[in-house]
């Protein structure tokens, strides 16, 4: 078990990942938090891995947010994941690091890429507009993360997570992301005897949604078992519509309103849903927490911490 140096541990996903570290044996991780250690400044990084002194390091620190807020700060989103990612993995390389995990987005793919989306096809075009400044931010570290193992050997290795929900998530509706937010509408409307709820554009786009606990464990076995250059997709393989999922969501509150659309507002991406064959061949992951059992166990943990949840969070992960 070598000393491991996971950012964004205190995020939403982090957390479930040192979790799930520490679950199967590994008991030397370091989390550098946010308010000691600022990962966009190349001496705060120094300052971590000196701290830290990381054998492996996982990446998954990220300035993110839903279709809104990628619209309203392209220009952060892009910067603000580039440069951390890009100085991290050239100073891990320098600090001697063994193994490098970069944790890229399902969101660099392809706007029409074919359905279920392959790793070969992640080339093939331009991402969905909304939130391609993200996603290229992403992109250049699987570009960076293969330069650096075809020129220095380096063991970095580029995992590509599908839409992630679960317990803990963000409930702010400024930034988060589709599951939440819906939970949080509903709940509220249904509290306040809401006749209707606008839900941003048509409900046609479908979706694919992986519970966090799955995300965590198919990190946790791509760091023990995988060393390609190939991307891997991690995800649970299945689709749904957005107006299935509002539906199912507003029966788990137990809203009876109605819902409305708002076509004004931006689909995103017309479908979403990965090929995940790869990461079951090379490191044995396989999704095990169904949606409709995953957000029930979201809506009861929105439901227990509805107070401090309506506060909203950090968008850095």
């Amino acid at each position: 078990m070598k000393r491991m140096m996971i950012t964004g541990g205190a995020g939403f996903l982090g957390r479930r990942v040192v979790a799930e570290f520490e679950a199967a044996g590994w008991t030397d991780i370091f989390v550098p938090e946010i308010d000691d250690y600022d990962l966009r400044a190349e001496d705060s990084i120094r300052g971590a891995l000196d701290d830290g002194k990381p054998e492996i390091v996982i990446h998954l620190a990220a300035v993110v947010g839903g279709i809104g807020a990628n619209r309203a700060h392209p220009g952060r989103f892009f910067y603000e994941n580039a440069i951390m990612g890009i100085q991290l993995m050239e100073l891990s390389r320098l600090a001697g690091v063994d193994k490098f995990v970069q944790v890229g987005t399902v969101c660099a793919y392809p706007k029409f890429a074919p359905t279920p989306f392959r790793e070969d096809d992640f080339w093939n075009g331009y991402p969905e507009e909304t939130n391609a400044p993200y996603g290229l931010a992403k992109k250049m570290l699987l570009v960076q993360a293969q330069a650096y193992r075809q020129e220095y050997g380096f063991n970095s290795i580029y995992l590509m997570p599908t839409n992630l929900y679960g317990p803990a998530d963000n409930f702010d509706l400024e930034i988060s992301h589709v599951i939440p937010a819906l939970i949080r509408k509903f709940v509220e409307a249904k509290e306040a005897g809401a006749p209707t709820v606008e839900c941003w554009g048509t409900g046609s786009p479908t979706r694919e949604f992986l519970y966090v606990d799955d995300a965590a464990r198919a990190l946790r076995l791509a760091t023990e078992r995988y060393d390609r250059p190939d991307p891997v997709n991690i995800g649970s393989g299945q689709e749904v519509s957005i107006k299935d999922l509002s539906e199912k969501i507003a029966e788990v509150v137990g809203y009876e309103g109605k819902l409305v659309w708002d076509p004004t507002k931006p689909d995103g991406q017309p479908r979403r849903r990965m090929d995940t064959s790869r990461a079951e061949a090379e490191f044995g992951f396989k999704a095990e927490v169904p949606l409709d059992e995953g957000l029930c166990r979201t809506v009861e943990w929105f439901l227990q911490h509805e107070d401090e949840s309506r506060l909203g969070g950090s968008s850095a992960e």
